[in-house]
């Protein structure tokens, strides 16, 4: 994906403010399991996936416990960098190898200030994350870990060919041992469905 097409999916700019932000952007490649923003640190730079997948995560106990995945169009970032100037909570690395548009937040600030299209930009792409913060929260709270992984299959079906089947449990809230045995449950049921001698005896 172009830098562009990234932003305009977040809230359209005109041709005017989308050159004012592609002069501030570098184009940068990331390898696999690099880190891009480490928690405890002043994140300076938010980064906009153009391709591969990035991850959120804090680490507990000896564990890495993954609460954001990032595809293709996704923004990479920590909020309170973004929102108050402080180090963040957050480690955000690589799944795969990655292509990347890096932009300041010193120099998103300038523009917002300056441009009225890019700071109403800025403003809807807050509103979405919050929304987005919520819909990751909810589920968590009382869904069970079956459902969860149903709207996983349903909003991100090709994350399962990606990424490590832990980095998934995680995400989800579960181990890999209770991820394994649902995704077992729910081939096993479509199995049987679809099995012609399964309907006959029903």
């Amino acid at each position: 994906m172009e830098l562009k097409e990234i932003m305009n999916n977040i809230h359209p700019l005109s041709a005017g403010s989308m050159e004012l932000i592609s002069d501030e952007a570098d184009r940068i490649c990331v390898g696999k399991n690099e880190i891009i923003i480490s928690a405890g640190r002043i994140c300076r730079h938010v980064y906009f996936v153009a391709e591969g997948v990035v991850r959120a995560f804090y680490r507990t106990r000896g564990r890495d416990i993954t609460f954001w995945i990032g595809e293709e169009g996704s923004v990479a970032l920590s909020m309170q960098s973004y929102v108050n100037g402080r180090a963040g909570y957050e480690t955000i690395s690589t799944l795969e190898d990655c292509v990347l548009f890096r932009i300041s937040i010193e120099s998103l600030n300038r523009l917002y200030s300056r441009n009225i299209d890019l700071a109403n930009w800025g403003r809807k792409f807050a509103e979405k994350e919050i929304l987005r913060a919520e819909k990751s929260l909810i589920p968590q709270l009382f869904a069970t870990g079956r459902e969860r992984y149903e709207a996983l299959l349903a909003e991100q079906p090709g994350l399962l060919n990606r990424i490590p089947l832990e980095v998934i449990a995680t995400y989800l809230g579960m181990t890999p041992v209770s991820l394994s045995r649902i995704r077992g449950q729910i081939v096993e049921n479509t199995n049987h469905t679809r099995d012609p001698m399964s309907a006959k005896s029903s």
